[in-house]
């Protein structure tokens, strides 16, 4: 069957992608890229691209920052070249997040909506899971307005038993950090049964759980290494294989393959607050060879 394509007609605020599914719990699986901008490095996210959909998931998920932007004279040239890019792998459903390359005036939020073909904050279901993307583009914590969004949306959809927030900024990082449960996103999550809440912007590869809540910052799939090139430190090009079965969901973090990285695989479990925990440490130096 045919599926829509990340420039096909805009969907509804709440997309049911469901529509492909042969019983509502069967197996799927998707992928969850980084940044791809944020000092742009030549030919990383071609090959996340190609890496990435070899496993011919469901469909994909960004969190953000797909143009390098910040300039309304340049962002609509910088879409065409995502769209270039993309065109190759149109099979595969792109949903994106606004990242805050993507969104920092009205005109660049026109050629969000126009190109992205989704509204800076939406929702969609695919089979047994439920997706609440986000907008932080243009203020580092939740506004009151994107929490009430999220309140009547996770609302709408509590008989879903899988859940995903994504967000491009990791607002939740330090809260969840100092084990801090008491900051409106996660009361939220905790409230509805979230199970995973998922952002990028750091471009740092990190793993933190809260009350039965996964918190994932997502390793760069194209933007600069900020602090350094260690790997162990959560500082790779890379993406995310999340394979669904019922309600259990397993993350596979994949390194780049060469000559952009060593091709590792790791679990999520494998990962913490500072980076690669030991006994994960030997699964990578393992998957890398």
């Amino acid at each position: 069957m045919l599926r829509r394509f990340v420039f096909a007609a805009v969907l509804p605020a709440c997309a049911l992608l469901a529509i492909w599914a042969e019983t509502p719990a069967s197996p799927f699986q998707l992928v969850i890229l980084g940044d791809r901008t944020g000092e742009t490095q030549p030919g990383v996210y071609p090959q996340v691209l190609q890496e990435a959909t070899s496993a011919k998931p469901d469909f994909i998920v960004t969190v953000g920052d797909t143009i390098q932007g910040l300039n309304d004279r340049t962002a609509e040239a910088e879409w065409l070249e995502v769209r270039r890019m993309t065109d190759p792998y149109r099979r595969y459903p792109l949903y994106f997040a606004p990242g805050n390359h993507d969104i920092w005036s009205e005109a660049s939020e026109r050629l969000y909506r126009q190109y992205s073909r989704r509204p800076p904050h939406y929702c969609f279901d695919y089979r047994q899971a439920h997706f609440t993307v986000l907008d932080n583009s243009r203020s580092e914590e939740l506004t009151a307005s994107e929490l009430a969004f999220l309140e009547e949306d996770l609302k709408a959809h509590e008989a879903q038993p899988l859940k995903f927030i994504v967000s491009h900024r990791p607002s939740w990082v330090v809260d969840v950090a100092l084990r801090n449960p008491n900051f409106p996103l996660h009361r939220l999550a905790k409230r509805f049964r979230v199970q995973y809440v998922i952002a990028g912007h750091v471009h740092q590869m990190l793993h933190l759980d809260l009350e039965g809540v996964t918190y994932v910052s997502m390793a760069s799939s194209g933007g600069h290494l900020r602090a350094s090139k260690e790997y162990d430190k959560g500082w790779f090009f890379g993406y995310a294989l999340v394979a669904v079965r019922g309600t259990d969901v397993d993350f596979r973090i994949h390194e780049l393959k060469r000559p952009r990285g060593h091709g590792r695989v790791t679990r999520l479990a494998d990962w913490g607050m500072l980076g690669l925990l030991p006994r994960g440490a030997d699964q990578a130096a393992t998957s890398g060879h």
